[in-house]
């Protein structure tokens, strides 16, 4: 499913559970502590994420997790892993092509009690509000929280630190899109200030997707529509900054 919200220049791999996947020895040690449901998570991310990189022409290589706990890819690809009870994801794309891949997935329940509030910008609880009021069936809430999962994919390679919920103020489109502005100043990719970004999202079997690519500067092509079955990436440069759009780790 998760290919269906990314451009053709990723290459996304997904799955529900299956049998324990092998680690290198690398990861065995960086998973070492953690609880069985935990390393478990761990293994079957990273096959997914292997047989993307796959795709790509690149052989099986440790995953490990290096700063901020983002995992470290080979040289000249980026992108991002995801899973939640049941599913799994990984999205990977040459540098070459992307600057940053983010990808989140969620069980479709609402938040807990107060989450929201600790999340979410008064404009986006508004928001929220009259999402819901025409699309009951959508828990937006938890859709809200995955597509800021996703910014932060994008933002933490380029930035090199952490950003806070307020950091960003998403805007969803019933319609399978999402925008989200920089409250705060945005990266740099490509010596330009990233400002913006655009995502897109799926609502199917239980479950919420949101993925975000941002390609490079020339690249050619057109924005990513929820009707455009050819996607290609685009970035507009405007005023010295950099908007992406087209359509995350673990």
């Amino acid at each position: 499913m998760i290919e269906e919200i990314l451009p053709a220049e990723v290459a996304a791999i997904d799955a529900v559970d299956e049998d324990l996947a092998d680690l290198f020895a690398a990861e065995r040690a960086a998973i070492g502590g953690a609880v069985p449901e935990r390393r478990r998570e761990f293994a079957m991310v990273r096959k997914s994420a292997r047989t993307a990189l796959g795709q790509l022409g690149i052989p099986p290589v440790p995953l490990v997790p290096g700063a901020g706990r983002a995992p470290v890819w080979p040289t000249g690809v980026v992108g991002s892993m995801t899973h939640c009870p049941g599913y799994r994801a990984a999205a990977v794309a040459r540098s070459s092509r992307v600057h940053a891949v983010g990808i989140d997935a969620e069980v479709s329940e609402p938040l807990p009690s107060g989450v929201l509030q600790m999340i979410g910008l008064p404009s986006e609880r508004a928001m929220l509000a009259r999402l819901d009021e025409q699309h009951p069936e959508v828990p937006w809430d938890r859709l809200l929280f995955s597509c800021k999962e996703s910014v932060y994919k994008i933002w933490y390679p380029l930035a090199g630190s952490m950003l806070e919920f307020d950091g960003a103020e998403v805007e969803i489109d019933p319609g399978g899109c999402f925008s989200a502005r920089f409250t705060v100043e945005g990266p740099v990719a490509a010596g330009h200030r990233v400002s913006h970004l655009s995502g897109r999202w799926l609502h199917r079997d239980g479950l919420l997707l949101t993925g975000i690519a941002l390609g490079m500067i020339n690249l050619p092509g057109i924005s990513l529509r929820p009707d455009d079955h050819s996607p290609r990436l685009q970035l507009a440069v405007s005023s010295g900054e950099l908007t992406g759009s087209s359509l995350g780790w673990n």
